[in-house]
């Protein structure tokens, strides 16, 4: 993924207080309990905005992980790379406009960056709750497993 040198952000997004939502930030707090390459740093983005843009500027690849309403089947972990906000699969919470935004401001700001996005498709009726569905921590084990698989590549 990475030469070296060069530094690999692995950023979880989501509101773990809405079960389902906050997808992406077990996943990394999942992958912090493997051992990583030196060159990835993983990262709680929480809920987003703009204060993450120092971040993924200061990374030369990014990964995200965030859950979609994006009409596939629950439990589907699809893997893209979006440029722009357009090309953002529909989110669920307020973090939906501050990731879009913070998406065009990184690229217009900060040139070229490979940007992998690993969207996991959610069910938006869910109750509050801190932990994740049965079909959400299959899909997390999932993006756990395709994720370390892509950083094996990331040279320390």
């Amino acid at each position: 993924m990475t030469n070296s040198g060069e530094k690999t952000l692995v950023l979880g997004l989501g509101n773990i207080l809405m079960a389902d939502e906050g997808v992406g930030v077990h996943v990394v707090r999942a992958l912090e309990q493997h051992p990583l390459p030196a060159c990835v740093e993983c990262l709680d983005g929480g809920t987003g905005g703009f204060i993450l843009l120092e971040p993924l500027q200061s990374a030369d690849h990014i990964v995200l992980i965030d859950a979609a309403a994006d009409g596939n089947p629950l439990g589907t972990v699809t893997r893209t790379t979006p440029r722009f906000s357009r090309d953002y699969p529909p989110t669920l919470t307020a973090h939906d406009v501050g990731v879009k935004d913070l998406l065009d401001v990184f690229h217009m700001q900060s040139g070229e960056r490979e940007i992998v996005l690993y969207a996991i498709t959610i069910d938006p009726q869910q109750p509050i709750s801190m932990n994740l569905s049965a079909v959400g921590s299959k899909a997390a084990e999932e993006a756990v497993a395709r994720i370390l698989t892509e950083l094996q590549g990331c040279s320390t």
